[in-house]
């Protein structure tokens, strides 16, 4: 259990009477000086778990961040709560960098937030040196890595500066995600052999996933948008091409929408960046380079136009929906092209045939997770590691999918015979081309025009063929290699199809089809509004106010004269609940999980201005 003075601090900093279960072994071990490294998905509550031990300890806490824009928000926030923290980065002026630099020496900051990148400067390690540090975090710990998908060379100087300290301090490393390689990897480079190892579940129960195959992605993301137009949005796109493709069609439409990506300057990302973060646009569209530096808790969905190369990115990606606790979406748009295109840049990039064999390895995993039938939740989680007792999660797109089963026996049987009478000597295309009847020069060179089996799917689309052989590989009856040539071999599941011994049905899932008219709300249909939670087409035609939307507005109103994000003031959570609760004195808002004193005295008689004044 967490230590009393631990819960006092939570209180009066950040308005909750007790730490979530994952978050009281990192703080305990923390406060108890021993290193920790913590795994725990966006949204668990991480930064309280150092945040609160930095204000107990008498010295100074050092985080390490990746991002500028991540640690100006999280100072933000902390200088809200009259939490003394501060930073130290490249868009400081010398004059803001001395008096940072001689507030630490006087001892007036409890948390330094730094880019590791300023490890590379011997003169800057000799003033860290001076300073009383008992606390060292480094955020986004996969970083450190090689092995992750976000390898940053910049993290390896953190353990040798470690090292120079004149004092030892107590470590503690934080990530979302991590392969047992990677956090082999974590321990080994930042010496924290010794550590306290918590992994805390990667469930995530208010985010919804689903994997669909539009006919048109474009169209699709157009009707999604407008279905959810009251919500805070990412689209994530793989190419910048498409990044301003999908951001022209959305713009044109009307919609406040913002683009990002490595191809633009460093100051229209920090515009397009801080236009998001200040709600003056609710969709932003970006390449994985919008990433880690969003700390937005109110975005209640995420986009993927295509499938992404691994699931430690996608999980990532995706779980920057919903950090509120609010339910949210995340929604996979799966093509054979994307599969294509993610195969040619392991081969062509990654050189190193172990690396490339373990890519090859993790974006079978992603295929797999697209084309299953099972629960994509516990998909996931097996995918981590962790091990659940339940089938059905009731709230993924396969848990909550009505489609009849299908037989694909038939189908099945000839696609497997094929692979056998080539004695698996070939990938998909060849096969296709044999089932489908297909009598190219290359089958009818080698005799393949003659096999039993030839033509025996011709009523069948290539293209549908190639998605069943994904699927069957997905499902554990065909082999796939994982090298430059993906070669296909017949498992024992696949061999007892072929002996009759087994059968293979599956849902049908149907391609998702746009309306021919356009973007536009479903009659009858839930709507998904600000808060996470849907509402009729009734309610919503009514345009009646809300309370919601009011505060909402107070809230925006707010970070703009105090040029801070708006969820920085109060997440949607606070706001849900000042409007489901409607308190009339600032004890019954204190009563509010989420305000603590100082936001409380800050803002709490305004936001209670705003629910007296409000009426139905």
């Amino acid at each position: 259990m967490a230590h009393k003075a631990a819960e006092a601090a939570l209180a009066h900093y950040f308005g909750y009477t007790s730490f979530r279960p994952s978050q009281e072994v990192p703080v305990a071990s923390l406060l108890a000086n021993k290193d920790v490294l913590a795994i725990m998905p966006t949204g668990a509550g991480k930064s309280i778990c150092f945040q609160i031990p930095a204000i107990l300890k008498r010295g100074l806490t050092i985080v390490f961040s990746p991002l500028i824009s991540l640690m100006q928000d999280q100072v933000d926030g902390l200088r809200m709560q009259k939490i003394p923290a501060a930073y130290l980065n490249s868009t400081q002026d010398k004059d803001e960098s001395v008096n940072v630099m001689r507030a630490l020496r006087a001892g007036r900051v409890k948390i330094l937030y730094l880019a590791p990148e300023r490890l590379a400067s011997e003169w800057f390690i000799n003033f860290l040196k001076g300073l009383p540090i008992d606390q060292v975090i480094i955020d986004e710990a996969h970083c450190v890595s090689q092995w992750g998908h976000d390898f940053r060379p910049s993290y390896q100087l953190i353990a040798p500066f470690i090292e120079q300290l004149p004092r030892r301090p107590v470590i503690g490393a934080f990530t979302a995600s991590a392969t047992r390689e990677v956090e082999a990897d974590m321990k080994r480079l930042l010496g924290l052999t010794n550590a306290t190892v918590h992994v805390t579940g990667f469930d995530r129960p208010n985010l919804s996933f689903e994997v669909v195959q539009p006919q048109n992605k474009l169209q699709y993301v157009l009707q999604f948008v407008a279905d959810h137009d009251a919500a805070n949005g990412i689209i994530y796109c793989a190419t910048r091409k498409d990044v301003e493709t999908v951001y022209g069609e959305l713009a044109k439409r009307g919609v406040e929408v913002g683009y990002y990506h490595a191809g633009l300057s460093d100051e229209i990302r920090k515009m397009q960046q801080e236009r998001y973060a200040y709600d003056k646009v609710r969709v932003m569209v970006a390449t994985s380079a919008f990433g880690m530096g969003i700390d937005k808790s109110n975005v209640r969905y995420v986009l993927h136009y295509q499938m992404p190369r691994n699931m430690e990115s996608y999980y990532q990606e995706a779980g920057r929906a919903g950090r509120d606790g609010a339910p949210s979406k995340c929604v996979l748009l799966y093509s054979g092209r994307d599969v294509m295109i993610h195969k040619y840049l392991i081969n062509e990039s990654v050189h190193e045939p172990e690396r490339r064999r373990i890519e090859m390895s993790k974006l079978q995993q992603m295929i797999n997770y697209c084309f299953t039938t099972d629960c994509l939740r516990k998909y996931m989680l097996n995918y981590f590691g962790e091990t659940v007792n339940w089938t059905r999660c009731d709230n993924c797109g396969s848990c909550l999918h009505k489609g009849a089963l299908r037989d694909l026996t038939k189908e099945a049987k000839a696609i497997f015979k094929a692979v056998i009478d080539t004695e698996e000597r070939y990938g998909a295309a060849m096969i296709t081309d044999i089932v489908a009847g297909n009598r190219t020069d290359r089958i009818v060179r080698y005799g393949y025009d003659r096999l039993p089996v030839f033509g025996r799917l011709e009523d069948m689309d290539d293209r549908e063929i190639k998605g069943l052989i994904r699927q069957f590989t997905s499902l554990g009856y065909l082999d796939c290699a994982t090298g430059k040539y993906p070669i296909l071999s017949i498992t024992p599941a696949g061999e007892a199809v072929l002996d009759g011994s087994a059968k293979v049905t599956e849902v049908r899932r149907q391609l998702v089809k746009v309306r021919p008219d356009g973007p536009r709300q479903r009659a009858g249909a839930a709507h998904f509004d600000g808060t996470g939670n849907s509402m009729t087409m009734k309610r919503r035609a009514s345009n009646k106010p809300n309370l919601f939307e009011a505060l909402r507005q107070h809230r925006k109103t707010l970070s703009e004269q105090l040029k801070v994000p708006p969820y920085l003031i109060f997440p949607d959570t606070v706001l849900i609940d000042m409007a489901s609760m409607r308190p009339q004195t600032l004890a019954d808002l204190y009563k509010i999980k989420g305000i603590g004193e100082a936001k409380l005295q800050r803002f709490g008689l305004s936001f209670l201005k705003v629910i007296s004044t409000f009426s139905d």
